[in-house]
C-alpha cells in the first residue's frame, strides 16, 4: 500500500524511544470481532445484512494533508482555554461508551421508557456502537496513520495518547453512531444528541490525542453506521405493525454535560509513556510548559 505520510510503527510517541508495534496496539484484533447490524465482507470489507457492499463514508488517508492537520492541533493547544481542557479531561475518562451511559439513562427515565423497550433500546444502542468500533478499528490498523505525538516528537497532549493509530477517531466514530441511533428512539432530543457527540468529537482535539480530520470523518462515518442500523430496526415488526414506538413529544432531558462531573466516577491512572501538559499550569491560554508523565502515587 502506497501511503503519502509515515506509519504508526515507524515513529516513537513524543516522550518515549521506541516505535509502537501493531501486535501491542489495544485490541488489533477488534477491526474482525463479531458484529450485529452489518456483516463482514472480504471482497468489500464490510456489507449490509442483505448482502449489499458498504461503500464507507469517510476519505483516504491519503488525500489528507496530515501535516496541515497537525499545524491545527499545535494551534488548538497553543490556545487552549480551561473549559476546553476540562471538556477533554472529561471526555477523555474511560472508554468512549462511558459518557453515554448517563446519556441514555437520563432519556429513558425522562420519557417513562417501560423495562422491555428499554431493553431493546440499550441492545440495539450498544451493539450499533459495537459495530461502529469494529468498523473504526478495522480501519485503524489498515490504515496505521501516525497520532500527532509523532508528526511533532515535543508534542505534549492533556491526556495521555491513546496506543493505537489515529485514524479515525474513536470517540467520534462511536459518537456519531451512538446520536443516530439514539435520535431514531428519542426524536424530539435529536438537537443536544448531535451537540453530544459533536463536542466529544471536538475534545480529542482539545486534547491534543487527534487531528480534526479524525474527528470529522469519525463523526461522518459513525453516522453512516448509525444509519445502517436504524434501517434494520426499522424492519422489526410485532403482529404487523413496527415494532418501535419513538418518543416524538420533546420532553427536555438533561442530556448535556454542564458541570463535566462523571455520572459514574472512578479513579483512572493518570501514567502514560507520551509526553503530558504540566497539570498546574490553569492559565486560560493554555498549557505551555511540558513535563515528563509521572506516576502519582
Amino acid at each position: 500500500m502506497s501511503r503519502h505520510y509515515p506509519s504508526w510503527t515507524e515513529i516513537p510517541y513524543a516522550g518515549t524511544k521506541v516505535p509502537p508495534v501493531v501486535e501491542r496496539g489495544v485490541e488489533f484484533e477488534a477491526g474482525e470481532w463479531k458484529t450485529y447490524f452489518i456483516q463482514h465482507s472480504r471482497r468489500h470489507g464490510f456489507k449490509k445484512m442483505d448482502g449489499r457492499p458498504i461503500r464507507l463514508a469517510i476519505k483516504d488517508p491519503d488525500t489528507i494533508d496530515w501535516y496541515e492537520e497537525l499545524e491545527t492541533v499545535k494551534e488548538t493547544l497553543a490556545n487552549l482555554t480551561q473549559e476546553q481542557i476540562t471538556i477533554a479531561k472529561y471526555w477523555g475518562a474511560g472508554p468512549p461508551s462511558k459518557q453515554w451511559i448517563p446519556i441514555i439513562d437520563r432519556l429513558i427515565d425522562t420519557y417513562g421508557v417501560e423495562a422491555p423497550r428499554a431493553a431493546r433500546i440499550l441492545g440495539a444502542l450498544f451493539s450499533g456502537m459495537n459495530d461502529a468500533f469494529v468498523v473504526c478499528w478495522s480501519l485503524k490498523y489498515k490504515w496505521l496513520v501516525p497520532r500527532p505525538n509523532q508528526l511533532d516528537r515535543h508534542l505534549a497532549t492533556v491526556v495521555c495518547t491513546p496506543k493505537h493509530p489515529s485514524y479515525p477517531s474513536g470517540h467520534a466514530t462511536v459518537s456519531g453512531a451512538a446520536e443516530i441511533i439514539l435520535g431514531y428512539f428519542f426524536p424530539a432530543e435529536r438537537r443536544k444528541l448531535n451537540q453530544v457527540a459533536e463536542e466529544d468529537a471536538r475534545s480529542r482535539l482539545y486534547a491534543g490525542v487527534h487531528y480534526q480530520a479524525d474527528n470529522d470523518q469519525g463523526l461522518r462515518l459513525g453516522r453512516q453506521i448509525g444509519r445502517i442500523v436504524v434501517d434494520e430496526l426499522k424492519k422489526d415488526r410485532v403482529n404487523g405493525r413496527p415494532l418501535d414506538r419513538p418518543f416524538t413529544e420533546y420532553k427536555d432531558a438533561d442530556l448535556l454535560p454542564h458541570d463535566y462531573v462523571q455520572a459514574i466516577p472512578f479513579e483512572y491512572s493518570q501514567s502514560c509513556d507520551s509526553l503530558l501538559m504540566n497539570g498546574d499550569d490553569e492559565s486560560s491560554s493554555g498549557y505551555t510548559e511540558w513535563i515528563d508523565p509521572k506516576l502519582f502515587m
